[in-house]
Order: C-alpha cells, then structure tokens, then sequence
C-alpha cells in the first residue's frame, strides 16, 4: 500500500493524524493542527538516510545490580553553577536541550563550556547551523584562548551532521539549533514539526548509541516556550532555559525537567565582556543597590532546591484615582498578590481597595515561593503607612487565608544565609521560631497572625 505523502501534526504536542482535526486528542489544544510532509519509510534506517542506527546485535535484559554506572561518570563543565543545575555534571550519553530568548547568552554559554571542557583534555565538536566559522572565531577570542581538542563544523545537514559526529566521536557535542537542522527527505522547511522531531530523534539515537553527550540550543516562541513541538521536551533527558532581561547583566539557568538530578536548582550568571561569569552568592547581588529609609521595601528569602537566595520585595501603594484599582505584580504570581491583599482587608481592616497595588521582585527574577507571602504583605503595608522596615530585618512564612502565618521548609538556612549577610532580626512564623535554636547574631520573632507581623515590624 502506497505511503501517505502528508500527515496533520498537532504543533504543540506532536500528535500525528491522517486527517485534519479542530481539537487535538492528545492535548485538548484547539487549531494546531498543521499539514505536512510524512518522512519516508526507509528499511531500518532513520530518516537522515545515515544508517547509523540500524541494529549490529539484540538488545539483552538486564538486571539492576549489573549496570555499572556511578557519579565519577559526570563531566565536569567547569561550571559550578552549570554543574549544580545538571545535578553533578554532564552524563556521558545525555541529550540536553537550552532554551532562553534572543541574545540571553546560550552560545556565549555553551561556547565557553567547550572550551573549558576542550582545555581539560575532552575531545569536543561544536556545531553551528547559524554562524560561519569566521563569526564562530570572533565570538571564541572574546571568551578566552582554546588550548585543547574543540573542533568546529557550520552545516545544516542532518546526514552531515550525524556522519561528522560518528566519524569524530566526541566526549560533548554542541548543535546550535535545533531549529536549523534539516532531514532531506522531508520536505517541509527547517524549524517545522516534522523536521525538529526528525532531527531530535536522530540526534538522541546518535547520543546513546555511542555515549556521546549533546546540548542542543533551541529557539523560543513569543509564549516563552521552546519553538517545535511539545515532543522535543519529552524526547531529551534534560531542558534548561535561561532566564533574564536582555538589558540587565544578570541571567538565571533554571532545569525544568532533568532526569539526572533536581529540577529545584538554579545557576546565577553575570554578562561581562569576556563572557558569562558565574555569581556563587546571588542574595549579594540581589540586595545590591537597596534603598536605605524607604518604605515599601522587604527582604525576603527564597529557596532554590537546597540554595537560600535573599531578595527584595518593594511594593508601592497609592490612593486610586477611579473607582477599579489598579494591581501590577512583576517577578511574582499576580493572583497571589491579588489574594493577599484580600486577607489584608478581611483580616486588618485595612481598605485596600481602595488603592491601586503595584509589587516587584527586585533583580529581575520571578519566584512564586509561598515564603514570600509575609514579606509581600509587609511590604505592602509598610507602602501604605509609609514607615520604612528595618533594613536588617529578614522576613518569610506563608500567609493563610484566616490570616495565620504557617511554616515554611528550611527555615534554619534561610536564617543562617541571613546572619552572614549581617541580618540583625527574623520575622518568622511562631512554629519555627520555637524549634531554631543556637544562631547568634540574629534576634528571631515569632509570629502567628499577620496582625502580630505588623505590630513586630512596623510598631
């Protein structure tokens, strides 16, 4: 029976129909389905027409006890921070995709993880869909020298790519993009469903078959995700995005899905000329630059997997001019700051709406740790007083809808990470505060409702 030359393909999950449909069965998404050409069958072989990946023996079963595998098989990138988000290193085999808008740095990032990969002695290929080797050259001697074995390659061509890989054998490998490679025998345009699941397939046969570890970059949409189908998440082991403001120095690694290790951690990196930068104490980056006797403005800690991070919370409050106020929430989860402040107004008599709310999280990241809720409504209420908070008071616990203030997880660290920063006092949920005992140079509250939170910080 003669193959179908096009199939509908669903553009968020990759879901494959013979015909077209309004709704896709598998993620209830609606209009994504998009027409086009099927890759041919082609006898054991994968689409790129390599037949690298056509079976040479049976796969045996085997038991757990006899797989070899231990964490000196990590590579180390020469990236704490990079290294801490990977959950040790690189695994031998993995298959890791990085996200991040136009111009965040992943390039810049990668290239530098070659070359201290390269000048440690492992064998590295990087290749580039998007650049010539001379644009390549004038990015590389802006990072520094590259003394050891990092080749380069410019080619789109997945059959080029998979035969240089199996011809070089790399340790690592770098695609930049994903979005740039191309199946011959599929007809539609790089970047489209068919082509990015090809070649995702390809290149993930290629990494565990023969123990070569490949970072794929992917581009994002204007919706923040990774440009493709949904697929290309599920089929790599892991998928990291750069987080960060174009215009701001700052940029946070963050693993959303990682099969060899936690999805809680997170890398700081500073942009500086020379390249990326790492930051090994973010909470004194944070709180750079605060201001001193304003009002609206708490100290807050954050745990990033086991990483406590201080930041700032500023809050503005001010009478509305219409009869709807106005609520604007950056870095935070505007629905939480929504419902704090009702629990202000039902629970402290205070007439929040009648003014328009505006909170941020200063140094452009977002967290949406309920830890934050008490230094939030804090903020919020010292704004609206307009008495400033003790600029050496540290503040955390989640606030519940009767207005209690509940515990939170690791709240010994986070007091600790506040001590050595110089931090003279906690205000912290009662619970807490009677079970931490032994930290000197910070004085603990405990609090059991909001309006005794208030009365503790700003009188």
């Amino acid at each position: 029976m003669k193959q179908k030359a096009t199939a509908f393909f669903c553009s968020e999950c990759g879901y494959e129909s013979a015909k077209w449909m309004g709704q896709c069965p598998a993620c209830h998404a609606w209009n994504t389905m998009v027409e086009e050409p099927v890759a041919p069958k082609s006898g054991g072989k994968s689409a790129s027409g390599t037949g690298a990946f056509k079976r040479t023996q049976v796969s045996r079963p085997a038991y757990l006890k006899d797989i070899a595998a231990d964490d000196s098989e990590r590579m180390d990138t020469g990236f704490e921070e990079l290294n801490r988000v990977l959950g040790g290193g690189i695994v031998a085999g993995s298959l890791v995709l990085v996200g991040g808008d136009p111009g965040i740095g992943k390039s810049t990032l990668l290239l530098q993880v070659c070359r201290k990969l390269a000048n440690a002695g492992r064998k590295v290929l990087y290749i580039s869909g998007e650049e010539s080797l001379k644009q390549i050259k004038l990015r590389a001697n802006r990072i520094g020298e590259i003394t050891g074995e990092l080749k380069f390659l410019c080619e789109t061509d997945l059959d080029d790519v998979a035969a240089s890989l199996l011809e070089e054998k790399p340790d690592v490998a770098v695609v930049d993009s994903i979005q740039t490679m191309y199946v011959e025998e599929i007809s539609s345009a790089p970047g489209s469903v068919s082509q990015v699941r090809e070649a995702t397939n390809v290149l993930m046969q290629t990494a565990k078959n023969n123990a070569i570890s490949i970072m794929v970059v992917g581009h994002m949409t204007k919706d923040g995700q990774v440009a493709g189908p949904k697929v290309l998440e599920h089929m790599v082991d892991t998928v990291l995005y750069f987080e960060g403001d174009r215009s701001a120095s700052y940029r946070v690694l963050r693993a959303v899905k990682n099969r060899f290790g936690s999805t809680n951690e997170i890398g700081v990196f500073e942009m500086r000329a020379e390249g990326l930068a790492e930051v090994p104490n973010p909470s004194e980056y944070m709180l750079t630059g605060r201001p001193v006797g304003a009002s609206g403005a708490a100290v807050a800690c954050s745990m990033e997997g086991t990483r406590p991070i201080l930041l700032e919370v500023q809050a503005l409050v001010n009478k509305t001019a219409f009869g709807f106020p106005k609520r604007t929430a950056v870095g935070t989860d505007f629905n939480r700051v929504s419902l704090l402040m009702a629990v202000l107004e039902k629970r402290c008599r205070l007439p929040m709406s009648e003014y328009d709310a505006y909170v941020n999280i200063a140094g452009g990241v977002k967290m949406n740790e309920p830890a934050l809720d008490l230094a939030i409504v804090l903020a919020i209420v010292s704004s609206y007083k307009d008495i400033p908070i003790d600029e050496h008071t540290l503040i955390f616990g989640e606030v519940g809808l009767s207005g209690e203030i509940r515990a939170v997880s690791m709240s010994e660290q986070r007091i600790r990470e506040a001590a050595k920063l110089g931090f003279t006092k906690a205000v912290v949920p009662r619970v807490a505060a009677d079970k931490i005992k032994g930290i000197k140079g910070i004085e603990i509250l405990g609090a059991a409702t909001l309006g005794e939170a208030i009365a503790k910080v700003l009188g």
